[in-house]
């Protein structure tokens, strides 16, 4: 559901700040530049905005480290938090030194968790920076959190600049509002009530439709969701006909986070508009799905059917 970029923890080198020993320079919003010492990468740019940032000649660094380059203004990040952050990120070879992508391209900024997941030198940067603030980071080979394999390529050295955007709205803990009991034919949503999940069935001999079809069965009412937003959610997805689980965030304990804009088709559409506070049942065709390709267990020219509880949008 999410991208790789938004799953830190799950990049295997992360951060690392090419200058070491911290000069935290700036003021909330204001130019941050690293130190122009020999060897160190430089970040110049304003907070809130995409930075430029510009490498030393030579090898790139071996240990992974950070350093914050504005420290921020608003309330400070603790472990534990979930923050909303805009990401860039290169690939530090020393050669090319290869843009790998920016939320603020994208306009998409990403939602993570300060926790364990993290490798401990983003731990460390995040808790000397606030809201509003910018820490450069680069992870080296020494980040890694599970050791190289025989004969397996290193990954290259990452550099990451990442500014501190603040935290995300309080999302609901299941759909709320008045049940309208809309339903596609073959498909059966039970509502038990409460924050518990619903009851998805898929087991039918009807042939769903080759067009999106997206059906209310709760109508929230919190703000329409829009595009370029990042929703919070819960769900749970079946293959029609075969009433075949292949994901649930309620199984899991805890909805997911993702920008609208890199999740399937399907979601895409069918969520737009919906209000916060919704629950929702889509039929979604293997065009605005996963296609032609099998996709983690789900085959080929599966239609897919979720219930989804809109919980956050911002």
């Amino acid at each position: 559901m999410r991208r790789a970029l938004a799953a830190l923890a799950a990049v295997p080198l992360i951060f690392f700040a090419a200058a070491c020993g911290g000069s935290d320079s700036g003021a909330n919003g204001a130019a941050a530049t690293a130190s122009s010492a020999p060897g160190k990468v430089q970040v110049t740019g304003n907070v809130g905005a995409k930075p430029t940032v510009t490498f030393p000649a030579g090898s790139p660094a071996t240990k992974s480290s950070y350093e914050v380059l504005t420290p921020g203004t608003g309330p400070q990040v603790k472990s534990g938090d979930k923050i909303i952050i805009n990401l860039t990120v290169y690939n530090w070879d020393g050669k090319q030194n290869a843009f790998q992508g920016s939320s603020y391209d994208s306009k998409a900024p990403e939602t993570i968790a300060v926790d364990q997941q993290l490798p401990q030198v983003l731990q460390d940067g995040f808790s000397k920076v606030k809201h509003g603030g910018r820490v450069l980071a680069v992870l080296a080979a020494d980040a890694a959190q599970q050791p190289q394999q025989q004969g397996q390529q290193p990954q290259p050295t990452k550099v990451f600049v990442v500014d501190v955007v603040g935290a995300p709205p309080a999302a609901l803990k299941a759909a709320t509002g008045k049940e309208v009991g809309e339903s596609i034919k073959g498909v059966k949503v039970v509502n038990p009530g409460g924050d518990k999940a619903p009851e998805l069935t898929t087991k039918t001999k009807d042939k769903p439709s080759k067009e999106l079809v997206v059906k209310t069965v709760i109508q929230g009412t919190g703000a329409k969701v829009k595009e370029g937003q990042t929703v919070v959610a819960h769900y749970t997805g079946k293959i029609w006909g075969t009433d075949k689980v292949f994901d649930s965030s309620w199984t899991k304990g805890e909805p997911a986070s993702f920008p609208l804009a890199n999740v399937i088709k399907g979601w895409q559409q069918g969520l737009a508009g919906v209000p916060v506070g919704s629950r929702v049942v889509m039929s979604i065709p293997p065009d605005l799905g996963y296609g032609k390709q099998e996709q983690n267990g789900i085959p080929a020219n599966s239609t897919l059917v979720f219930v989804v509880d809109v919980l956050s949008a911002y």
